[in-house]
């Protein structure tokens, strides 16, 4: 869905909340999900995990060479229900907001994410794509680390 400039997504994971929500917030396993496009990897992932505290993601195109990184600051901690944090692209000027929000019902976790102020609609329509396949990784890394599986 887009409204002024926002993105909201809605996906549903077969996993406790506590996983899904310490997927977004550990370094090592965000290494392993965090992918805009098929083939890239993730050369770079830290989170300093407090408010105010930094989070930074690299991907790495390695069929171009190319590196695509981001970052910000930690606005909004509350383990497993909700993050939030600031976001700009390297070598931006937009600084935007990234809000999950975590609902588990039995073992299985709602996650509703917005990503507001970007800078137009054709932005808003490209982050839908990363994004969509950036929650599709994180699908498929949630389910290799099932128990059962």
């Amino acid at each position: 869905m887009i409204a002024s400039n926002t993105l909201h997504i809605e996906r549903t994971f077969h996993a406790p909340a506590e996983a899904v929500f310490d997927a977004w917030t550990s370094a090592e396993v965000i290494r392993r999900w965090w992918q805009a496009e098929h083939g890239w990897e993730t050369s770079e992932a830290e989170v300093d995990l407090r408010v105010g505290g930094v989070v930074r993601v690299v991907m790495r195109d390695p069929a171009n060479d190319v590196e695509y990184g981001g970052g910000g600051t930690y606005t909004e901690i509350e383990p497993p229900t909700r993050l939030a944090f600031t976001w700009i692209w390297d070598g931006d000027t937009t600084r935007t907001l990234i809000e999950l929000d975590f609902e588990e019902t039995d073992d299985i976790t709602t996650v509703r994410f917005t990503h507001s102020g970007l800078w137009d609609e054709k932005a808003v329509r490209s982050h839908e794509g990363g994004w969509g396949r950036i929650f599709d990784n994180l699908e498929r890394t949630l389910q290799a680390a099932r128990p059962d599986r």
